[in-house]
């Protein structure tokens, strides 16, 4: 009868503890961020104005992409809830290949700044590993290439779509975290913008732009 209490006991407080050691793990991916990000970049035209007819038609540039990024997780009783932004460029632009021009639909443009506030939801595997999905409301700069009468065109293409990606994080100490993402945006609206204040914006009307991104990152939880 002793033995019998005695393993009830400690059954019991496995029991007990099990909810303790998975609010821990959540607790170690809470707090406010800062990071570093960086990674492989591509445009495209969407499915709607891609151009399946000339199977030589490249219709998408490619560069790196580079920027920092912040955000706020909280524990939300056995997920990972948090909000972020993000700042990002990239070297992606459009160029000609062997006589062609390998544009995707926005003209003679190398790709410029990228805004993006979002939200995610993640889940631990263990005490130092998360993966979450994320989404939210992207607007990307693609600036126009060229000149006219021997000066720059000062005007650009801003875009406004949604993003939606996954990725998996990783605690490299107590603070620090390596993470590994991909994500999707689309872009459907668009206006023409002059840097002189004095020419009025253009509405470009729907769009549809396709934009692949796979990153990674290092950063540091406060």
């Amino acid at each position: 009868m002793k033995t019998k209490t005695i393993l009830l006991s400690a059954a019991s407080v496995a029991l007990l503890s099990t909810p303790a050691f998975a609010q821990d793990a959540d607790d170690n991916f809470t707090g406010f961020r800062l990071e570093g990000v960086g990674g492989y970049d591509t445009s495209r035209a969407g499915s709607s104005v891609d151009d399946d007819a000339n199977q030589d038609n490249d219709q998408s540039i490619d560069g790196l992409v580079y920027g920092a990024a912040v955000g706020y997780d909280f524990n939300a009783g056995g997920v990972v809830l948090g909000v972020e932004a993000e700042l990002t460029d990239s070297t992606a632009d459009t160029e000609f290949a062997d006589g062609d021009f390998e544009g995707f639909g926005l003209g003679n443009v190398e790709t410029g700044r990228d805004i993006y506030l979002g939200a995610r939801i993640g889940t631990t595997i263990g005490d130092t590993t998360l993966l979450y999905a994320k989404g939210g409301y992207t607007n990307a700069r693609y600036n126009i290439k060229g000149s006219f009468d021997g000066e720059d065109y000062n005007s650009s293409i801003d875009t406004d779509g949604y993003r939606v990606g996954a990725g998996i994080e990783q605690m490299i100490g107590n603070n620090a975290y390596a993470k590994l993402e991909y994500r999707y945006s689309n872009y459907s609206e668009a206006e023409l913008d002059f840097e002189d204040g004095d020419i009025p914006d253009v509405d470009l009307g729907e769009i549809d732009t396709d934009r692949h991104q796979v990153m990674a990152g290092v950063g540091w939880r406060f």
